[in-house]
Parts: C-alpha cells; structure tokens; sequence
C-alpha cells in the first residue's frame, strides 16, 4: 500500500470536517470548523493546499456554487468526500488502531 493512500494529520482533518459541514464544505467554512473543533491556528492557504492535494488524489471532488454579492461576485468552491476519501480515512484510523492496540503509555522513560 502506497503512502499516497494514507492521508496524514492535517489531511485526515480537513477531510473530516468535509464530511461533518456536508454541503456547506467551502474554504473559509473548513477552516474555522478546524479552528473551532482542535483549537489549532490554520492559514487558509493550508486548507487549500490539502483540499487541491486531496482533490488530485481523488479524495475529494469540487463545484462551484452560485456568484454571490458579498464576495464580489465571486462564487464560492464548495467540496465533498468521495468513495475513495472514505476509504483513505477507514484506512488510517484502521493503522492508528492497531498501533494503539494493547499499548499502555507510562512507566519506565515514559513520564
């Protein structure tokens, strides 16, 4: 299995706030859900560098919504997961559980 199938940290985040926002999953919406749910500082160039990353990876797809007046006229992008993003993220937390699997953190050099 190729690296390229597993989404890393960040990836894995946008891809499931693109989930959680459903059809409201647009630039600016992703990243203050990001910020609201982690509590991380994100740029927005972050946000649209993985969501091209993931789109060329066939994660996710995208389409343009209706211009709109308090953007200038400027229509916002708005992205869904597909088939193969649901699979990326399965994936991933498959390997995470299984690396957590039967793992006690403490004890000896652990502190």
């Amino acid at each position: 299995m190729s690296p390229r199938d597993y989404p890393g940290e960040f990836e894995q985040a946008v891809l499931l706030t693109v989930v959680r926002l459903k059809d409201a999953a647009y630039g600016m919406a992703i990243l203050q859900e990001i910020v609201d749910r982690t509590g991380r500082e994100v740029g927005i160039g972050s946000v649209y560098s993985a969501l091209d990353r993931m789109e060329a990876k066939g994660f996710l797809s995208s389409t343009l919504g209706d211009p709109t007046p308090e953007r200038g006229g400027k229509a916002k992008r708005y992205y869904r997961i597909e088939e193969a993003g649901v699979a990326a993220l399965l994936k991933a937390r498959s390997m995470y559980s299984a690396l957590w699997e039967d793992l006690t953190l403490g004890g000896e050099g652990m502190e």
